[in-house]
């Protein structure tokens, strides 16, 4: 049951973090060092099928990424259609040696995918 409310818990940031977007706007509302307005800019190289590689601008985005920060709403990404473990492999497609915490870490299954 604790875990149940834990999702719901981090559903419910999440919801709130996106809520906050619409309304800060161009305000620059962020959530672990992103600014939510930008976040669109790495949708497409983690969903779909076939994701293509991460653009230029996705990479500055996660360079300056708290992936720990974002390991806490690894489990509310597919609610966005992310799948969690392409998002966590961006670093990597980067060229960034950058940590991932372990419990973020993840093998990407060939028939397991998000749609977008």
């Amino acid at each position: 049951m604790g875990k149940v409310s834990e999702k719901r818990m981090v559903y419910c940031l999440v919801a709130i973090f996106v809520v906050i977007a619409m309304v800060e706007g161009a305000k620059g509302a962020t959530i672990c060092n992103i600014p939510l307005s930008r976040l669109n800019l790495c949708r497409p190289a983690v969903t779909g099928r076939y994701p293509p590689p991460p653009t230029k601008k996705c990479c500055l985005l996660i360079k300056h990424a708290d992936l720990n920060c974002l390991c806490k709403f690894k489990d509310a990404l597919p609610a966005f259609n992310i799948n969690p473990s392409r998002a966590f492999a961006l670093p990597k497609k980067c060229k960034y040696n950058l940590h991932i915490p372990p419990k973020c870490r993840g093998k990407i299954l060939e028939n397991s995918f998000v749609e977008g």
